[in-house]
């Protein structure tokens, strides 16, 4: 972690440098000798975000007391190995999920009509997906 603090510090720096060259730059070849704004806004507040998460990170790091297996460079691939969960290779839920939200965005963009029908195929796949290991060869 504390790699990854040093990464967000340094691009906080660059960002920041990049911003203001940004703002010099687009003001000298502006006709009108302003900056163009939503850029030098745009990147500005990206420094700011940067430096947020390595604030946060640097806090947590802290916190912990203790290295994380990344850090140590005797640690071995399966230190920093957690448990994941159960996945069923062989759902097809989540696609259909998946789908659910793709229609949804399309209904946003073109019609709400549409979100009405992705709403219900929403509902269909969650409870799917939820309730798979409850029914057929799979129940319990």
């Amino acid at each position: 972690m504390r790699a990854n603090v040093n990464l967000f510090w340094i691009l906080t720096v660059f960002l920041a440098i990049v911003a203001t060259v940004y703002g010099f730059w687009s003001a000298a070849e502006s006709p009108i000798g302003q900056p163009e704004w939503a850029g030098m806004i745009s990147i500005s507040l990206t420094a700011v975000l940067s430096a947020f998460i390595a604030f946060y990170l640097g806090r947590v790091h802290k916190a912990q007391g203790a290295e994380l297996p990344e850090d140590r460079l005797d640690a071995n691939i399966d230190d920093g190995d957690a448990e994941l969960g159960f996945f069923s290779p062989w759902s097809w839920w989540p696609i259909m999920l998946a789908g659910a939200a793709a229609l949804m965005f399309l209904g946003l963009a073109i019609g709400v009509w549409i979100c009405f029908i992705a709403v219900g195929l929403g509902l269909i796949s969650l409870v799917g997906w939820v309730y798979e290991y409850y029914r057929g060869n799979f129940a319990r």
